[in-house]
């Protein structure tokens, strides 16, 4: 008999019980309910540490109080406590099993760990995991100012490690954030994300160190990634460092970027204002684009529900004769406003489009008669079209802005025009 109790009190010993303690719950168990008086005496403890024991095993549930007077003390069957014990290192087992990752995840993680105290000034980071969780606490730690740059094509993966979200928590606690990126079309959606909660800026050039300053306390600059050396998430590297040197030129560098970048406001609203829209007119076929012009305005005038609708004349002409112009002066040669106005005359020749000749080149004056335009039908086509046609042409040859005057309007159908051309 002597052997299962040996062993039973090295269990209770293993599980916390005090030796004399266990010899008070044994003889509990030899001799069923007892009182504490009896307890202390068939146990041979002094009776001050017996009543000490008995409520500490009251309290550990080996004990349990049974009704009546005196109070008796029934225990806990070996069978029903070796169960107990069974379950909790089963339940150990599987918590341990369930937490084996984390545990040592959470070690690595300490690993990188770097304090006020710690003589280290650097530490390597590896892996996306490993750098996300480093980044989460730390932005966690931010009080003044987050200074990030970042490519383009980095956005959504900070959407996809939460580190937005991290981000937004620190602007929320008043931390300043400011992003730095390239914003493009396919970023779009991310980049306004951002700049819900940061102050977000595009690059004017290509971002080339992607890095995290946290207040002037660190600074967390990849070394490798999967849009750099790095061909996978897990071949990622990054090095983090709390040297002043290292910190100031990281700043240093966000400021260069930060500089000349544009607000994402003006960024947006230049990504997503429509292309212009060019109507081709083609030669046998001038009524298709008119059909379209008829339809746009249509279509506006029933979603505004205006019933009545006055296009400017002089405005389109204007519009046609620039575009004239530019066409032209894609055809005729010259450098000087002399020469391109020899090439001009060739080409009103050939063109048939009347005789234009130089009357004088201080200031440069033209003159143009036979004109297609110089009817008494439309007088008003000659005036507006003819000195837009040529100032598109000049503008678009010598790169800069010119004048163009208006002609006589009582001798431009009977004896020509005359254009006096300057520069702006």
């Amino acid at each position: 008999m002597g052997r299962p109790v040996q062993g039973l009190l090295e269990l209770l010993a293993e599980h916390g019980v005090p030796g004399r303690a266990a010899r008070v719950y044994l003889a509990a168990c030899r001799t069923g309910p007892q009182t504490a008086s009896e307890l202390a005496r068939l146990s041979a403890v002094n009776r001050v540490e017996a009543y000490r024991f008995i409520k500490q095993l009251t309290r550990d549930g080996l004990l349990e109080a049974t009704n009546g007077r005196p109070r008796r003390f029934a225990a806990l069957s070996p069978d029903s406590l070796l169960d107990r014990w069974i379950h909790g290192a089963s339940e150990r087992l599987r918590r341990l099993e369930h937490d084996r990752e984390k545990v040592l995840a959470d070690w690595e993680e300490s690993r990188t760990e770097l304090d006020d105290g710690d003589p280290r000034k650097f530490a390597v980071l590896e892996g996306r995991e490993t750098i996300r969780r480093f980044l989460l606490k730390r932005i966690g730690t931010a009080e003044r100012q987050l200074l990030l740059s970042t490519t383009g094509g980095s956005l959504a993966g900070l959407l996809d490690n939460g580190l937005d979200r991290a981000l937004r928590d620190a602007a929320g606690r008043g931390v300043k954030v400011r992003i730095v990126s390239e914003v493009y079309p396919p970023n779009l959606a991310e980049a306004k994300h951002f700049a819900t909660f940061a102050e977000l800026r595009h690059a004017s050039g290509p971002v080339v160190n992607r890095a995290l300053v946290i207040d002037r306390r660190g600074a967390l600059v990849f070394v490798s990634g999967e849009d750099g050396a790095g061909r996978t998430g897990d071949e990622q590297v990054a090095l983090w460092s709390s040297a002043p040197m290292f910190v100031q030129l990281a700043r240093n560098y966000h400021r260069r970027v930060w500089g000349p970048a544009r607000r994402s406001e003006a960024r947006f609203v230049e990504l997503e204002s429509p292309p212009s829209a060019v109507l081709p007119v083609h030669a046998g076929k001038e009524a298709v684009p008119f059909q379209r012009l008829t339809e746009i305005a249509k279509l506006g005038m029933r979603a505004s529900g205006v019933r009545d609708l006055r296009l400017n004349l002089p405005e389109l002409i204007e519009t046609i004769a620039r575009q004239l112009g530019r066409e032209i002066a894609e055809k005729v040669d010259g450098r000087t406003p002399e020469e391109i106005a020899r090439a001009l005359g060739v080409y009103y020749e050939t063109h048939t489009m009347g005789h234009l000749t130089t009357v004088k080149a201080r200031p440069l004056t033209l003159r143009v008669s036979g004109c297609f335009a110089c009817t008494s039908d439309s007088p008003e086509i000659g005036r507006v079209i003819c000195p837009q046609l040529l100032r598109a042409v000049f503008e678009t040859r010598l790169g800069q802005r010119w004048e163009v005057s208006e002609p006589d309007p009582t001798k431009h159908a009977t004896r020509g025009c005359v254009f006096t051309a300057t520069p702006a």
